[in-house]
């Protein structure tokens, strides 16, 4: 990314994308073995995004099995209630 002039108050540095982009960096250990510990900005925000979608897929997986569980339990409408609120914090 190259440098502008003047800039706004509310765009990002260079330098601070880049402290950003290494922070990234650190959520996914597996990027971290490339050479020096540096890879391109690309890949870890390709691969974040993939990071993202998979723990997504996981979060839909998992509210629909506790769904299905709820249904199958014995339990008051009011305990499903409670369930589902703390569920949708």
């Amino acid at each position: 990314m190259s440098s502008q002039g003047s800039r706004g108050s509310n765009q990002i540095t260079d330098d601070e994308l880049n402290a950003l982009i290494l922070k990234l960096q650190t959520l996914l250990p597996q990027l971290n073995q490339g050479r020096n510990g540096r890879v391109s900005e690309t890949k870890v925000l390709n691969e974040i995004c993939s990071y993202i979608r998979r723990l997504q897929k996981e979060v839909d997986d998992l509210s629909e099995r506790l769904s299905e569980h709820i249904g199958s339990m014995d339990i008051t409408s009011f305990d499903a209630d409670i369930v589902r609120n703390l569920l949708q914090q």
